[in-house]
């Protein structure tokens, strides 16, 4: 008999910026209260927050990332899955939906676009992120 474990696989999620606006995807499936949302999804066992982040880019929407650095992490407050968000550098490829069955929609989305896309906020190490990398 196996043991199930009732530990939740933790999400890395990618924030990736490009010609001033950071890219976001909308999910076909609302997640709590998220719709629109940063690429990314859950770490396999033997990954590492930075490599399923680099690996769930692709294979949501086609784009190439180096992954940067850890931002944060954090219990999300909607989801309630222990998420790590790593910023990412596009590396190759042209942002576009890599799995259609999950991802309805990618945007390129600018600072003064972002409470549009998400009004309840932004974790805050990737606001003080965005808030250095792109334009206001």
């Amino acid at each position: 008999m196996t043991e199930q474990s009732t530990t939740q696989q933790g999400i890395a999620t990618a924030i990736i910026v490009e010609g001033g606006k950071v890219l976001m995807i909308r999910r076909r499936e609302r997640e709590g209260k998220l719709l629109w949302a940063f690429p990314g999804g859950g770490i396999e066992a033997g990954e590492s927050p930075e490599q399923a982040a680099v690996r769930e880019t692709v294979e949501e929407v086609l784009l190439d990332v180096k992954a940067d650095r850890v931002l944060g992490e954090r219990v999300h407050p909607n989801t309630g899955r222990h998420m790590t968000y790593v910023a990412c550098e596009p590396i190759s490829g042209t942002a576009g939906i890599g799995d259609a069955e999950e991802i309805a929609e990618v945007a390129w989305v600018t600072h003064g676009e972002i409470a549009e896309f998400v009004p309840y906020g932004l974790f805050g190490p990737v606001q003080e992120y965005l808030n250095e990398t792109l334009p206001r």
